[in-house]
């Protein structure tokens, strides 16, 4: 399917898995430079890193539920 088909949870899912994806191939070895780019600090990895992390904070959010405020005169929400 194409993107105007998918829903806005199966496109970041897809991003998701991309930026996964980059981070394989952007790790660091021992020696601490990135394994496709040869530099310490790899800007690819830095935001496929800032993407899942982006990605994280928005599911927290569309899961996350308002407090409900108790009725007092609800004897079940009373005990």
């Amino acid at each position: 399917m194409t993107a105007p088909f998918l829903s806005l949870t199966q496109i970041l899912n897809r991003l998701t898995l991309t930026a996964r994806t980059i981070l394989r191939h952007h790790q660091a070895e021992p020696g601490g430079q990135c394994r496709a780019c040869r530099v310490p600090d790899c800007s690819v990895a830095t935001a496929a890193r800032n993407l899942i992390r982006a990605a994280e904070e928005v599911q927290r959010r569309s899961t996350a539920t308002e407090p409900t405020t108790l009725d007092p005169d609800d004897p079940e929400q009373a005990g």
